[in-house]
């Protein structure tokens, strides 16, 4: 089970929304790659990165903070926000991430994601963002009619690595991971599904430890963890613990 620190980037900082309004930012540092290697030394495996102003405007746009951050740090970075066409998803490998989220395009353009699947295995993760039920796209900007579980079906089979599901609505607001939705999405697909959106405190990391969410790759955290709510050591000691120490608490 894996715990993903969150790095949002807005022009060229690192940031938290809440409910993906731009208008929204709190700045929390303004050097990602300090706050990639500081997540590395507090003890964290991946990193979970996202470029807002990317995912807006369809196309990357913290390419030199990205950049950075892969420089800073030895861990694998997942990537998400603006990347549409095979030629950024493979510039962006050989660049040195570990994996690309496609979001907008999954929906836009399901064929690309399975192109990119084959043409880069375990590579390759999608990212489905939803309010009320329904998938957003565009930074959120946008719903489409699709169903969280109708989009994430699309894709069986077709070699992609994770399912990031974020729940627009518990998004940097500190109101813990929409635990059901997310379990239904991971019973549903036999692809690894990551939670996102509202993660809180450290019930959420026992949470992640219960029987019924094993079958999760992990969630990612973000502003919990900025705002010191959540504890690195003490937090990746439960997910290590696993879960009869984790209930035992």
């Amino acid at each position: 089970m894996i715990l993903f620190p969150a790095i949002d980037l807005k022009d060229g900082k690192c940031v938290r929304l809440k409910h993906g309004d731009m208008a929204t930012a709190t700045i929390y540092n303004d050097d990602p790659a300090a706050q990639a290697w500081a997540f590395e030394q507090q003890g964290f495996e991946w990193l979970h990165v996202v470029d807002l102003n990317g995912a807006f405007k369809g196309q990357s746009v913290n390419s030199a903070a990205v950049g950075a951050i892969l420089k800073a740090t030895k861990n694998p970075v997942q990537l998400g926000g603006g990347i549409r066409t095979l030629a950024q998803v493979e510039d962006w490998l050989d660049r040195g991430l570990a994996r690309i989220i496609l979001g907008t395009v999954a929906v836009r353009d399901p064929d690309l994601v399975r192109q990119a699947c084959k043409a880069f295995p375990g590579k390759i993760a999608v990212g489905i963002d939803a309010k009320g039920g329904k998938v957003a796209v565009e930074g959120w900007a946008e719903a489409s009619s699709l169903g969280v579980i109708e989009l994430a079906r699309k894709f069986e089979g077709a070699g992609v690595a994770a399912i990031i599901y974020t729940d627009i609505d518990r998004d940097g607001v500190l109101a813990g991971i929409n635990w059901d939705a997310t379990i239904d999405l991971a019973e549903a697909v036999s692809i690894p599904v990551i939670a996102s959106g509202g993660l809180a405190s450290i019930a959420d990391i026992v949470r992640m430890t219960m029987p019924d969410a094993q079958k999760l790759e992990g969630a990612i955290s973000g502003r919990a963890l900025y705002d010191g709510r959540i504890d690195p050591a003490e937090a990746l000691a439960i997910l290590a613990a696993g879960p009869e120490k984790a209930r035992a608490r």
